[in-house]
């Protein structure tokens, strides 16, 4: 990522001008400390900060208090931070082990810490650093990891959930209660879309349609893709098999649903120990939790994870699991790669695409050893 992309990215984080680290904060030199048209109404602060994952916020959030700890610990200004102190903290970081797993950050953490220096100036209306110099140091330290084979190096992925992973995975679910039926649906409907998370996650009743251009074929699924931010119609297909179906299940799931008077609003629900539908969630006498009794992201992953363990399957299981899977296994079957990328919401160019793309090369006939004939 250039720096101007990051600059970019950076201007999409929502601004709470951060009044506790004033004392931190000098003004830029040479302009003045108060600029009368340097406001927003509470409505821009709001869609601006609309523009960035509620995940990636609160990371950059947790990365610059860290940031801002350690500036006032060894006597460097945080804000506007001067290169040379971002290059220092970068480097302190590279050797500093943590508290929970007794290792350094990896590269990856590193760099998304740049980005939350940066992001976090933006959003305090200060001119972010120039980071040339921490990102020399992320260089060095991923040289010196790559020769000694950490693996911290190399990307930390998921274990991809190809059909014949789901299958094993969907033999021990209790299709016949309602809990079943969702992590079914779940599972085959995140694979057949190759979704996301958070996609799944934001996923209606309504979402899911009978088009008559689709009628016989299989059923439309409305998402919005987060990472492009556009709204995708996905076509998904009957599937071979009556088990792993992604038409069947998501169908019998929606009966099942109405079956409990839920015709509309949120399809994933979660489901407590007892088969209630979207019971309400109490932490410390407060209510917590959607109110509707939409499903977060994590609760999405643990179906998954928990599938797996389920059936003793050895790997690391998310919901991207199932994203990866479908990426691998329609590449695999020599599907296009092209029809593949815009099925999944894959930005066109996305090199995290082209990974899979050379990842299936290495698993079908493609690969040269196989006409070689050891």
């Amino acid at each position: 990522m250039s720096p101007d992309e990051e600059v970019v990215e950076a201007e999409l984080v929502e601004d709470e001008r951060l009044p506790a680290l004033a004392e931190d904060r000098a003004p830029a030199s040479g302009l003045p400390e108060e600029d009368p048209d340097a406001w927003l109404p509470a409505e821009v602060e709001e869609d601006i900060g609309a523009g960035i994952a509620d995940s990636t916020d609160s990371a950059y959030k947790r990365d610059f208090a860290e940031y801002v700890a350690w500036c006032r610990e060894v006597g460097r200004r945080s804000m506007p931070a001067a290169p040379q102190t971002v290059a220092h903290y970068i480097s302190h970081l590279t050797r500093t082990p943590r508290e929970r797993t007794g290792r350094p950050y990896s590269p990856s953490t590193l760099e998304r810490i740049i980005a939350s220096i940066r992001t976090m100036h933006s959003a305090a209306g200060v001119q972010p650093p120039e980071t040339k110099g921490a990102r020399k140091v992320v260089a060095g330290y991923k040289r010196r990891l790559s020769d000694a084979d950490d693996a911290r190096a190399r990307p930390r992925k998921t274990s991809p959930a190809l059909p014949s992973v789901l299958a094993t995975a969907l033999s021990v679910v209790d299709r016949a209660t309602l809990k079943g039926k969702r992590d079914a649906a779940i599972l085959l409907l995140g694979f057949a879309c190759a979704a996301r998370a958070v996609e799944l996650a934001g996923l209606n009743v309504e979402s899911v349609t009978e088009p008559e251009e689709v009628r016989g074929v299989g059923v439309r699924v409305r998402l919005y893709r987060k990472k492009v931010k556009k709204w995708q119609n996905v076509t998904v297909k009957y599937g071979k098999q009556p088990e792993t179906c992604p038409v069947l299940a998501v169908r019998t799931y929606l009966e099942a649903l109405a079956v409990e008077g839920h015709t509309s609003g949120p399809l994933f629900l979660r489901i407590d120990r007892w088969g209630y539908l979207a019971p309400p969630i109490y932490r410390g006498g407060k209510q917590v939790g959607d109110p509707a009794g939409r499903m977060t992201t994590d609760a999405i992953s643990d179906v998954v994870e928990l599938a797996m363990a389920a059936v003793g399957m050895r790997g690391r299981w998310r919901s991207h699991s199932l994203r990866r899977g479908f990426a691998t296994a329609a590449l695999v079957a020599k599907a296009d790669p092209i029809h593949t990328s815009r099925h999944g919401g894959w930005a066109d160019g996305s090199k995290a695409f082209q990974g899979y793309v050379q990842e299936a090369d290495g698993l079908d006939d493609r690969n040269p050893l196989t006409e070689i004939g050891l």
